[in-house]
């Protein structure tokens, strides 16, 4: 059986087992690198000197729940994130370099800490958003590192969604929404009130990236007049547009490089199968030819201490989680720093290759077809995986799961069906209100069109999914029951109308937005009923496993129980795993472990020639 002659069989833990080392970022003064590293099987913060070869030292001891994410407040102090097994309530800590001063300070129950700005020109300040006062809104705090004080900087009056600073650290421009249309908000400095300048339907987007180095303007990211969103200067003052900087014809701009040293835009980037820079600077583009040169392969400066100095720079591709280095601009020395994962070798693992078809009503979709290595692309077994969000877009690069599976022989397709985002306001719009519709008509022809092509076996054919992707494995199910094998549902929707019931509070400001994108309980009832997998269970014939995390803010576990319990009730074999100490998707690292084992059997048991 051809499953048998591919290559080397990898260890399924080596997938998924937590990195060597990972997330370097590098102190203000240069003095200090950090990283994340496991320590009793979780995520924590490590830091060495730049200089000299020392031991790195642990400065953090989480146990229960990997530190999601951290960064440098000023050179002596760190901050990090952590929530409670994956409720997504983030509470926000501080360490010093020397592991001491560890203290949650927003100690705060069932309450939410965001980042705003790490002011990376004042040491002692850092700006931060919670919802202490009230559920669904954020307000605005100072966090001083040196004296511990967190003192309200500005407050929510009920609409704002997010928050603008200068390079002075003040709160200078606003965001507020009714879910629906969204208002720009100015200030010339914060002793005065804010004032409308710009009025927009939600389906606008002007998104301030970083002030202009006077601090008059900002360049932003915008689609206002056009389908593609381009990189813009905007005057806040008079809520107009003064010059286009760059529009890439095909893709969306998708963010800024700027220089907070010389106070320059150097960049944009953006992404069309793969993510790519236009570069506006003359140094900074010869300084990404110099390290392409030295890497041998596309690099990504990740960090960079104040002086831009000495640079983090990071390597990925598809076939490898990546490596991090340290780049002196001074001395043009490189340092290597870690593998992420030294255990998978490249020459192993399966390339990623872009791939496009055209959908029933003539839309072109992007996606990424990985061939299992070693084996003729004929005939076989295939798991089709669409992505979440749905608002979201897969991208070329490494992904655990997708070598995992065409490690066991199988093909997997990704697909950036319509409303995947990146490529354009008509793009997405035309996913409106289309779950279960013409948003899963572009799953089902990529799926023929891998047939047509002689690639997948038409009778082994699984889908898999998470979030949105595990909602189009339900709806795979349901609408084209003669098409998959099987599926693998995790962390899905099953029933839009207690989906949009159950979503945290501080989304409720988007969800006349959300009624807009997927359907009004009400006014779309039928729609909505046409489109929930749960009412329509008695068209599901294929084995199903469902995964969920008990605390998921996002999905409830509700979603997983209903489609679970129908199924049973209906004679169809469902196979169910429930995780009380994860939430929207699996982060501990034992969790992991058993789900993709678990998979691993399900798929053998139900793919097999």
């Amino acid at each position: 059986m051809q499953l048998q002659q591919q290559a080397t069989q990898i260890p399924l833990r080596h997938f998924f087992r937590n990195p060597e080392k990972t997330a370097f970022k590098i102190s203000p003064n240069g003095a200090y690198i950090s990283f994340m590293a496991p320590y009793q099987n979780r995520l924590n913060i490590y830091i060495q000197p730049t200089s000299g070869i020392t031991d790195p030292i642990r400065i953090t001891a989480e146990t229960d729940r990997n530190i999601s994410g951290y960064f440098w407040a000023n050179s002596q102090t760190l901050m990090y994130f952590k929530d409670n097994g994956g409720d997504e309530n983030f509470h926000l800590y501080t360490v010093n370099t020397d592991g001491s001063g560890n203290k949650d300070i927003t100690p705060f129950g069932n309450v939410v800490a965001k980042l705003i700005d790490e002011l990376p020109d004042k040491d002692e300040e850092v700006l931060i958003a919670l919802n202490k006062r009230q559920p669904e809104l954020f307000d605005v705090y100072r966090f001083n590192t040196t004296t511990g004080e967190l003192t309200m900087a500005a407050e929510n009056p009920g609409n704002i969604a997010d928050w603008i600073t200068d390079h002075n650290g003040q709160i200078r421009a606003a965001v507020a929404s009714d879910g629906v249309s969204h208002q720009l908000l100015y200030r010339d400095n914060e002793n005065q009130p804010f004032r409308n300048v710009l009025t927009t339907n939600f389906k606008e987007s002007l998104s301030p990236q970083v002030f202009t180095p006077d601090n008059k303007f900002v360049y932003a990211v915008s689609n206002i007049g056009r389908d593609k969103s381009a990189l813009v200067v905007f005057d806040l003052a008079n809520g107009t547009e003064i010059q286009e900087l760059y529009a890439h014809p095909q893709v969306d701009v998708a963010s800024v490089i700027y220089s907070y040293k010389n106070h320059k835009l150097l960049g944009a980037s953006f992404i069309t199968w793969t993510l790519e820079y236009a570069f506006f600077d003359p140094q900074r583009k010869q300084l990404q030819q110099t390290l392409e040169t030295l890497l041998g392969r596309k690099a990504y400066i990740t960090d960079a201490d104040k002086e831009e100095q000495k640079l983090i720079v990071a390597t990925t591709g598809d076939r490898s989680y990546g490596v991090y280095y340290l780049y002196d601009t001074t001395t043009g020395s490189l340092t290597k720093l870690a593998d992420i994962s030294p255990w998978l070798k490249e020459e192993e693992l399966a390339e990623m290759k872009p791939i496009s078809y055209t959908s029933r009503d003539g839309l072109t979709i992007h996606g990424y077809l990985t061939l299992p290595k070693g084996v003729e692309p004929v005939n076989l077994p295939v798991v089709v995986n669409p992505h979440g969000g749905p608002w979201h877009r897969d991208v070329w690069g490494f992904n655990p799961e997708v070598q995992f599976l065409a490690n066991r022989g199988y093909a997997v397709l990704q697909m950036n069906f319509r409303g995947s985002t990146g490529y354009g306001r008509a793009f997405w719009e035309s996913s409106f209100k289309q779950w279960g519709k013409t948003m899963q008509n572009d799953i089902t022809d990529g799926v023929q069109w891998l047939i047509n092509q002689g690639i997948a076996n038409p009778k082994r054919i699984a889908i898999y999914g998470g979030s949105y992707g595990g909602y189009a494995v339900l709806a795979g199910l349901t609408f084209t029951p003669d098409l998959y094998a099987c599926g693998i549902d995790f962390v899905g929707v099953s029933n839009l109308f207690t989906f949009l019931n159950t979503i945290p509070p501080y989304w409720k400001p988007f969800l006349e937005m959300m009624y807009e994108m997927v359907g009004h309980p009400e006014k779309d009832k039928e729609h909505l009923t046409q489109a929930s997998p749960v009412f329509h269970v008695q068209q599901i014939k294929a084995p199903l496993f469902v995964a969920q995390g008990a605390k998921d803010p996002r999905v409830n576990i509700n979603e997983s129980d209903q489609i679970v319990s129908a199924l049973r009730n209906n004679g169809v074999e469902v196979q169910y795993m429930v995780k009380e100490n994860e939430g929207h998707g699996f982060h501990n690292q034992e969790n992991k472990f058993e789900f993709y084992e678990a998979m691993e059997q399900f798929l053998a048991e139900h793919l097999k020639g």
